[in-house]
């Protein structure tokens, strides 16, 4: 398969194309960036295409990044992986920032917990735990970092994602030390395009995975609307 991979989920712009039958990456370029994924995606994935010598239509399927993440970047990222997969006519899926940022980790099967974290601020993040072989020990969720470090019950810990060092500088001294701590702004591209090749369209959705609601709230001014009822 011909996997177009996309992730503007945090601090970087991302693409990628997978060729699964030669398992090659065709092309993939990254740009670190806190802002301005809208006006940096289209011109990155024109490049990527160009580069991977395949056209929208060779392609088999597009793979997103859903989030947690930053809103405005997610909606940028899922947007485009809509509109293409509508113009090629190619099935697409979603794919975590938190499964993506483990999934290196656990390709090579260690002993020892994967935990992911993503800085959610006000001393809170989006956290998942998994065993070294992929299975899932704390599901995806956000929590104040004091409950995250309870995660050291399950061993030495391989840390990772942009909340790892917050992670590591907090963890309790009488828990086994993390194994390693990678503190990346996002998941490797490469990784989301090869969990977008395994993925089921069925059951993984491209739409945005929220684990709390935006931190957006009406002006004071707005006027309320009234409460209609079947009979008003």
């Amino acid at each position: 398969m011909l996997i177009l991979a996309i992730d503007t989920a945090l601090d970087h712009c991302a693409a990628a194309v997978l060729d699964t039958d030669s398992a090659a990456m065709r092309a993939q370029d990254t740009l670190p960036m806190k802002r301005g994924h809208a006006e940096a995606l289209m011109p990155l994935l024109a490049r990527v295409m160009q580069q991977s010598g395949v056209g929208f239509s060779d392609l088999d399927r597009i793979a997103v990044t859903t989030g947690p993440g930053s809103f405005t970047g997610l909606r940028v990222g899922l947007s485009a992986a809509r509109g293409i997969a509508l113009a090629a006519h190619k099935p697409v899926v979603g794919v975590t920032t938190l499964s993506a940022y483990a999934a290196p980790i656990v390709s090579e099967d260690r002993a020892g917990p994967v935990i992911s974290a993503i800085d959610a601020r006000h001393d809170h993040v989006y956290y998942q735990v998994v065993s070294g072989s992929g299975e899932e020990l704390v599901a995806p969720q956000v929590g104040a970092i004091d409950d995250v470090l309870a995660a050291a019950r399950f061993g030495a810990p391989h840390l990772v994602g942009n909340a790892a060092a917050i992670l590591a500088g907090r963890w309790p001294g009488n828990g086994a030390a993390p194994v390693a701590v990678d503190t990346e702004a996002g998941p490797d591209i490469t990784w989301v395009a090869w969990l977008g090749a395994a993925a089921d369209p069925a059951h993984a959705p491209a739409r945005p995975f929220y684990l709390r609601a935006p931190d957006v709230k009406p002006p004071a001014s707005a006027p309320l609307e009234p409460v209609r009822t079947a009979a008003s």
